[in-house]
């Protein structure tokens, strides 16, 4: 059974789920290799590579590269190869049918759902089980931990994290509704619940539920405005054209 009709058995937004997936799972340790020597076709034949036999690139596992890098190391006289993880259990979403503006250096595993019209900036980290509405934007190194929760047209800030939830299984994830502005190098703690059209105040440490409409402030975060008033709402409004 491949990884991919495996992961169709799971409900990736189920904390005992997504366990179970990841313990039966295939682990890999994909490796990219440029291989110079006197090899022939007949040396490559099984290997996915590119170019010609005397010089080409490989995509293989580890462990089938070094045994090929052995049975036919008098025949190869440079080899360098890259790699970016190790038994790696879930791999990277494929955001190539995702209706979403995705920018480089973005990491989003397979099994979150990213909707309509988010951006995704870089460096932004998005784990298994999480939920991305449409509109959301995730500023620059924000981080969304296992099955976190956000609503449509969140802004999370950049360097802010929600918290995720896997371990204990027991807590609830967080959850973000709808019009939500959380300020930069924020965190969201586990199981938090954050209402619609609240504000997050650059920096917050949020511990406790926060009301809809409120906006918190502080570590730990606490209420400083009950309702957002108009020098609130001018600068925390959201660009349209930025979603497109």
């Amino acid at each position: 059974m491949t990884n991919e009709e495996l992961k169709k058995q799971f409900d990736l937004t189920d904390p005992y789920q997504i366990a179970k997936y990841i313990k039966a799972v295939t682990k890999t340790t994909p490796v990219k290799a440029y291989v110079n020597g006197n090899l022939s076709s007949d040396d490559l034949k099984g290997i996915e590579y590119y170019g010609n036999p005397e010089s080409c690139i490989i995509f293989a596992e580890k462990s089938t590269l070094t045994e090929f890098l052995e049975k036919f190391s008098d025949k190869i006289s440079t080899c360098r190869f890259e790699y970016d993880r190790r038994n790696s259990a879930v791999p990277m979403l494929d955001v190539t049918e995702v209706n979403a503006r995705i920018e480089p250096g973005a990491f989003i595993r397979e099994g979150a759902h990213i909707g309509n019209n988010c951006v995704i900036m870089m460096g932004a980290v998005i784990n298994i089980g999480a939920n991305i509405g449409d509109g959301t934007m995730v500023d620059m190194g924000a981080v969304i931990g296992a099955r976190g929760q956000l609503g449509k047209n969140v802004h999370l800030g950049a360097g802010a994290v929600v918290a995720g939830v896997l371990e204990p299984p027991s807590k609830a994830p967080v959850i973000i509704e709808d019009d939500v502005l959380i300020g930069a190098n924020a965190v969201i703690l586990e199981g938090v619940h954050v209402g619609k059209g609240a504000v997050i105040a650059a920096g917050a440490i949020v511990t406790k539920n926060v009301l809809a409409g409120t906006v918190v402030a502080g570590s730990p975060a606490k209420v400083i405005k009950e309702t957002k008033d108009e020098k609130t709402i001018s600068k925390t409004q959201m660009l349209e054209d930025l979603r497109g």
